[in-house]
């Protein structure tokens, strides 16, 4: 007996390393004699197994099928060149800027370096996710909320009802809920950007009927974004629907399946919450993509002052779709949203959009792909709300070395911001200004 207990601890050890040798543990045992057929029979039933799938990691499973966990993880190496207008040198001190706003920057960056672990517990319907992202905290640094992203536990009654608790995403706008590895462009549009409630912790009822022609989804969640946590009145909602006619499209933007018959996908989305002025003074810290000063709609060219500890209910629709055949791949979105002071009677609206069409010159290798995005992040009628447009027009190309496992891409980008997005001083007028952005970055997903 008490040989068997290290043969199969050996066996498990052995196991664990990896299932590149050529014969396992016990396989050489039971050639030698050492073992008989029945113990041999023994120590492979009690042996986790232990296997890798490129994307996914290396996931390693009970016996008896009742536990798994998988580790894996990717990597993204960024490099960007941009060539900034210097149209308005001459009034950057007279608005307060410190630097002249003119001129080129080159910058190295590990954008992204995710671990993520996840898995079954008791049943293959209870699972769970944890992730990481360690270029949040690279420098000493925090970005974004921290360094957890996922971290939720998830049960499935069956495929038309689940529940998830836990930190992710929130489900609103189509591009924001594909992955950062599955993108044919080097990042999201900056109207997706401007419009994400990025990720949040609360609880989330889901589900697809069958053939995935329509999905849905209904969340309640905290309000404040990653890692934050508040007692409120006011919890954020959101909710979100798609309906795929002609069968189940697959969450990412290009076509590399090469898709036989054409799908369409048609999506709607809904978001509201309630911020306090406190809170909205801390957005530099957390991850609300629509409070950040130098991105978020709200935050780009807000007209009114909040008064002290003011609430602020936000509210924001999104109308969504996309088509995949054959290599070729389109999609775009609507958004829209409101912000208004309980107090001050402060209001503001936006809107934004972008198209996007890709098409595989080499099938599952190499694509080409171009975006044009609009933002207006204040469309109230009055004078201090004009001239604050944002545009960009992109072109990538994408080598797709091991699907998106292992890829390449580089894309370009006109941008084009209007005077009142460059500064708000009503004493000085800035010019628009025309930059010119280039990307190059690897990704390997493992």
């Amino acid at each position: 007996m008490k040989k068997l207990v290290i043969l199969l601890g050996a066996a498990a050890v052995m196991a664990q390393a990896g299932t590149v040798l050529a014969e396992s543990l016990e396989d050489v045992l039971k050639q030698k004699g050492m073992i008989t057929e029945e113990e041999y029979k023994r120590i492979v039933k009690s042996t986790p197994a232990v296997s890798y799938k490129p994307g996914q990691g290396i996931t390693l499973t009970t016996a008896d099928g009742n536990f798994s966990t998988t580790i894996g993880g990717y990597v993204q190496a960024r490099y960007t060149f941009l060539n900034s207008d210097d149209v308005n040198d001459d009034k950057a001190s007279s608005v307060g800027m410190t630097t002249s706003p003119g001129g080129t920057s080159s910058q190295f960056e590990v954008k992204r370096a995710k671990l993520v672990i996840g898995g079954h517990a008791f049943s293959k319907d209870l699972t769970y996710n944890v992730t990481a992202n360690f270029s949040n905290i690279a420098g000493g640094s925090t970005k974004n909320g921290g360094l957890l992203e996922n971290a939720f536990i998830n049960y499935k009654w069956r495929d038309e009802l689940q529940v998830r608790a836990g930190q992710e995403k929130v489900q609103f706008g189509r591009q924001w809920l594909i992955s950062a590895t599955d993108l044919q462009f080097v990042d999201v549009s900056h109207v997706t950007a401007a419009f994400a409630p990025t990720y949040d912790t609360g609880v989330r009822l889901f589900g697809k009927l069958p053939k995935g022609l329509v999905t849905y989804s209904l969340a309640v969640s905290g309000g404040l974004g990653q890692n934050y946590v508040r007692a409120t009145r006011n919890n954020a909602l959101s909710a979100r629907i798609t309906a795929n006619p002609f069968g189940e499209m697959k969450n990412t933007e290009a076509d590399l399946e090469q898709t036989e018959k054409p799908l369409v996908s048609f999506g709607a989305n809904y978001y509201r919450n309630t911020i306090t002025e406190t809170e909205y003074s801390t957005s530099s810290n957390n991850s609300l993509g629509y409070l950040k000063s130098k991105a978020g709609w709200f935050a780009l060219n807000k007209r009114g002052t909040l008064l002290s500890g003011e609430s602020v209910n936000i509210s924001m629709l999104g109308l969504d779709a996309a088509f995949k055949w054959r290599g070729l791949s389109i999609s775009g979105e609507y958004m829209w949203g409101e912000g208004d002071a309980q107090q001050s009677k402060y209001g503001q609206r936006a809107m934004g959009f972008y198209a996007q069409a890709g098409y595989m010159v080499i099938p599952k290798t190499l694509e080409v792909a171009y975006r044009y995005a609009y933002l207006d992040p204040n469309i109230n009628n009055n004078t201090l709300a004009l001239n604050d447009h944002w545009i960009e027009n992109s072109v990538a190309v994408s080598w797709y070395i091991r699907e998106h496992y292992l890829k390449l891409q580089a894309d370009y980008t006109a941008i084009h911001k209007q005077r009142n997005l460059i500064s708000q001083s009503t004493s000085v007028v800035m010019q628009p200004t025309d930059d010119n952005q280039a990307r190059v970055q690897l990704q390997l997903v493992f």
